[in-house]
């Protein structure tokens, strides 16, 4: 089964009460974004993990920065 990175969402549609399920694949998330996650503070080690398992599987190299404290 795929990676999430985050839970699957439930979308009713309020005219047709028709409901959709929108899942969360890491496979399927822009480069941009798992970035931006895993560069957030309060991102736990388990999801920041995943991540860097899919950034290596599509090949881009991980460089680390340190922040400078002005």
């Amino acid at each position: 089964m795929p990676t999430k990175l985050r839970p699957s969402v439930v979308r009713v549609d309020r005219q047709t009460k028709k409901k959709t399920i929108e899942h969360r694949y890491i496979k399927s998330t822009p480069e941009k974004e798992l970035f931006e996650v895993l560069n957030k503070e309060f991102t736990t080690p388990k999801v920041k993990q995943k991540i860097r398992n899919e950034l290596v599987r599509r090949g881009i190299k991980i460089v680390y920065v340190k922040k400078e404290v002005s």
